[in-house]
């Protein structure tokens, strides 16, 4: 009976050791996550309603260029760019997908490009690219960011 009494506070003893470890850092587990983070990409990329089915990422992401390539163009094809430049087969426009989910669209042009009047184009492609369908942003760690990217779009000449 005395070796069992002697070997309870032992016990408790030693039981006390599992209580004292200690819980990690606050700002090292931070760090930690910090480090494991691509910065160089999102998590999602934005998206269209007719894309949301698509579950693997690259292939989602193929749908979202494709569908937004192919609704600019549908919008610019029948307008004036073509008729009053019709050396301009095509346009990049510079697409910005912003967190709040609002959409803005941006001729891009060489920065010394005089052959074109790019305010006149500039006015039209913002007029036309208006009540664009909803579009979901980019996400980062789901955290939905604002994206940018270039979009090549060819300007049908009739």
């Amino acid at each position: 009976m005395k070796k069992i009494t002697l070997l309870i506070p032992l016990l408790l003893l030693q039981s006390c050791q599992w209580f004292d470890a200690k819980a990690p850092d606050k700002e090292e587990l931070l760090q930690q996550r910090l480090k494991e983070i691509n910065w160089n990409e999102v998590s999602s990329y934005p998206s269209v309603a007719e894309c949301n089915v698509i579950i693997d990422k690259e292939q989602r992401k193929e749908c979202f260029f494709e569908t937004m390539a192919r609704l600019v163009q549908e919008r610019l094809d029948n307008d004036t760019i073509s008729m009053l430049y019709p050396g301009l087969d095509t346009i990049k426009v510079k697409v910005k997908v912003h967190a709040d989910a609002r959409v803005e669209f941006e001729p891009g042009f060489e920065k010394d490009s005089v052959r074109y009047d790019t305010v006149a184009i500039d006015s039209i492609i913002k007029s036309r690219l208006v009540n664009f369908p909803p579009v979901e942003p980019a996400q980062k760690e789901g955290v939905p960011v604002t994206t940018e990217f270039i979009l090549p779009v060819v300007l049908n000449v009739n």
